[in-house]
Order: structure tokens, then C-alpha cells, then sequence
């Protein structure tokens, strides 16, 4: 019997480039099966949301919807910014949690972690990211949480993640991720 193949859509909440969140992403999708497909969405282009433009969709967010729509399940890595998510990862949300795009994350799993360069790791966005999924009905992984601080010191010139417990949280999250988007 095949497999149809699963696709995983990764979305950073940080557009700085050479983005840990991304790193983090970008090593993420090697602990996938293989069968398992996996796409970098870039929310960059978003613009802010208004519900004036729901009417008349912009370029930007309908390719996101679309991306979204094919998506069997989602990563997201998140940044700390004032202990919550970064704005332009709610705002992406906000777009595609409505109606107007016949909100493509509804009921579809999806595993968060995030990196920060301080000391904290990234709990209180996580917290506060978890609340924003229960509000989208949304199936999330609960365990483990994976936070990484002082991400500045745990990639190489590669942008490998050097830390071998950080990797070892990092492939059981996406194993579990993997099996819930198995078993739908």
C-alpha cells in the first residue's frame, strides 16, 4: 500500500534575516518522514489585516490561504517580543483564522517552538501562541515544548543546531507532529 505524501507548512514568526526561528524551521523539517513534504511559508508580504479588505483579498494573503488550505498540518517557530508572539506572525494568523478564506487551519495539527537570544526561551509566547490555536480551533502537540535560548550560541556557520538534547526535544516534537498528521 503507497503513501500519499503529508505536507507540512513551517511558518517563522520572525522576518530578520538569518532568523533562528527559521534555523530552527529549516533543521526541523530534516526530522520529517520522508514522505512528508514541507514548505517555508513567507508572511513577509502580508499587509496588516483589515476587514475592509476581506471584500477584495490582497495578492499576498490569498497565496497564503492557499498555501494554508494545502497543508496537513503546520510548525510554527515563534519569537519573544515583550513575552508574546511577534505581531506580523498574529497578524498572518489573524488573515487566515476568517471566514473570507474559509479558515484553512481549523481542526489541523500543528507543533510550536521557538527561539529567543536571552535567557528565557520562548514560554510566555508559547503560552500566549497556545491561547491564539484554542481560539482557532486548531489541533495542537502538546509535548515536549521546545524553547531554545541564547540561540546565538547553539548554531554553526551552517546554521545547524549544535545543542544534542535541543536536537534530541526537536525530532521527538516533529515525530509527534508527524503521527498526528498521520492519523488523519
Amino acid at each position: 500500500m503507497s503513501q500519499t505524501s503529508k505536507h507540512i507548512v513551517g511558518i517563522s514568526g520572525s522576518l530578520r534575516k538569518g532568523s533562528h526561528n527559521t534555523l530552527l524551521l529549516q533543521q526541523a523539517q530534516k526530522f520529517l518522514p520522508e514522505e512528508y513534504r514541507f514548505t517555508l511559508a513567507d508572511i513577509s508580504q502580508i499587509p496588516l489585516y483589515n476587514q475592509d479588505d476581506e471584500s477584495n483579498l490582497p495578492e499576498a494573503v490569498k497565496q497564503f490561504a492557499e498555501l494554508c488550505h494545502s497543508a496537513d498540518g503546520f510548525l510554527i517557530s515563534t519569537p519573544e517580543y515583550n513575552h508574546q508572539i511577534s505581531g506580523v506572525l498574529k497578524n498572518a494568523l489573524d488573515w487566515v483564522s476568517r471566514p473570507a478564506v474559509q479558515t484553512p487551519l481549523v481542526l489541523k495539527p500543528i507543533a510550536i517552538m521557538g527561539s529567543t537570544m536571552g535567557m528565557g526561551g520562548t514560554a510566555r509566547a508559547q503560552t500566549n501562541l497556545r491561547n491564539l490555536l484554542f481560539a482557532m480551533n486548531m489541533d495542537p502537540v502538546n509535548r515536549p515544548e521546545f524553547q531554545l535560548s541564547q540561540a546565538h550560541l547553539k548554531f554553526d556557520e551552517s546554521g545547524a543546531l549544535t545543542d544534542e538534547n535541543r536536537l534530541k526535544i526537536l525530532q521527538q516534537l516533529i515525530e509527534n507532529l508527524a503521527a498526528k498528521v498521520g492519523q488523519r
